[in-house]
């Protein structure tokens, strides 16, 4: 459904130049001369790239729409990785490329909200925070609670991520996946 550009929102999602986007920002820009514009930044919903695009007052642009599923993720095979919808049980992949920073937090069985369009998985979106064991980092000092200092940990994941001092091996860890930040040490998995 075409739009036109002035009806144009911050989390509406787009269909430009062969692609999906969604618009993070949207400025109305009325110059002293000459005719109005809307300038906006888009974020390509496959790739994951950012882009400023400029557009006249007079402007349409097409709405896509976007079909929201909770998927599980399942497997990785060489730079495929394997979801698949607990309803349906139709099997998605994505490239390592499509996925980005979200490999580092990817593990077995986790559930991820996923973004397709016009039936074609495009990005997957993963819970704020997540448990994860500690693989392996130095041995903590007892009375190291209090300092602020940090040291690297690898998780079960893979990735490596600083934690405080006090922090094991074998340690159950929240992880802030927007960030890659260490939020609090658990009990064990949630």
């Amino acid at each position: 459904m075409a739009l036109s550009i002035t009806e144009c929102k911050s989390g509406l999602t787009v269909f430009l130049e062969g692609q999906v986007f969604l618009v993070l920002e949207v400025h109305h820009v009325k110059p002293g001369k000459g005719a109005a514009f809307i300038r906006t930044r888009l974020k390509n919903l496959k790739l994951a790239t950012v882009l400023e695009r400029t557009f006249r007052s007079n402007e349409s642009i097409e709405e896509a729409f976007i079909e929201q599923k909770k998927l599980q993720y399942q497997y990785a095979s060489h730079d495929s990785y394997h979801f698949i919808d607990q309803e349906t049980y139709e099997e998605s992949l994505l490239t390592k490329e499509q996925l980005g920073n979200n490999i580092d937090y990817l593990k077995d069985n986790l559930e991820v909200t996923a973004y397709f369009f016009q039936h074609e998985l495009l990005n997957i979106v993963l819970p704020n925070s997540i448990v994860f064991k500690v693989a392996e980092t130095e041995p903590g000092l007892k009375g190291d609670t209090a300092k602020s200092t940090l040291k690297p940990a690898k998780i079960e994941s893979g990735a490596v991520i600083s934690v405080p001092l006090f922090v094991n091996s074998g340690d159950y860890i929240k992880v802030d996946t927007k960030e890659g930040k260490y939020l609090e040490r658990v009990s064990g998995p949630e």
